[in-house]
């Protein structure tokens, strides 16, 4: 079980709080489609990813990044118990999607930066401590399917 400050929580409720999820969770799958091509592997239906410019406007992609915030909203409300409230998507990932789960650290660090870009200074160093650890959180239970 992870332990959370109270500093911890009340920053990653704020900034959750915060996020336009339809701007947010597009340009975070979105960069993370393009600074990684090889990801691009799990989104063959999703149509044209051929260049940067096709990935930033397909509309797929903007509804599944979209969707990924929202899931993350699960963890938010639930940060005492990530690891259970992921248990069905981490079983998901592994077993019929087969994601590397490496991907979701990818994902994640994406995220940060389009956050930490969002926020500005605001986006302290503990900010972006707290919000990382929350993320190290959920990239671990959705990888727990895999261990």
């Amino acid at each position: 079980m992870v332990e959370w400050t109270d500093f911890e929580r009340a920053t990653i409720a704020d900034i959750f709080s915060k996020l336009e999820y339809e701007v947010v969770g597009p340009a975070a799958l979105s960069r993370c489609l393009v600074v990684y091509p090889w990801t691009q592997r799990y989104f063959g239906n999703f149509g044209n990813l051929y260049n940067a410019a096709a990935i930033q406007g397909n509309p797929l992609v903007a509804k599944h990044g979209t969707t990924i915030l929202h899931g993350l909203d699960r963890a938010v409300k639930n940060m005492d118990n990530i690891k259970d409230e992921y248990a069905e998507l981490s079983v998901l990932h592994s077993e019929k999607l087969h994601v590397d789960p490496d991907n979701f650290k990818l994902l994640s660090d994406c995220l940060t930066v389009v956050v930490a870009a969002k926020f500005g200074s605001a986006f302290t160093g503990e900010v972006q401590a707290a919000f990382q650890k929350f993320l190290a959180v959920v990239v671990s239970s959705l990888g727990k399917q895999y261990h």
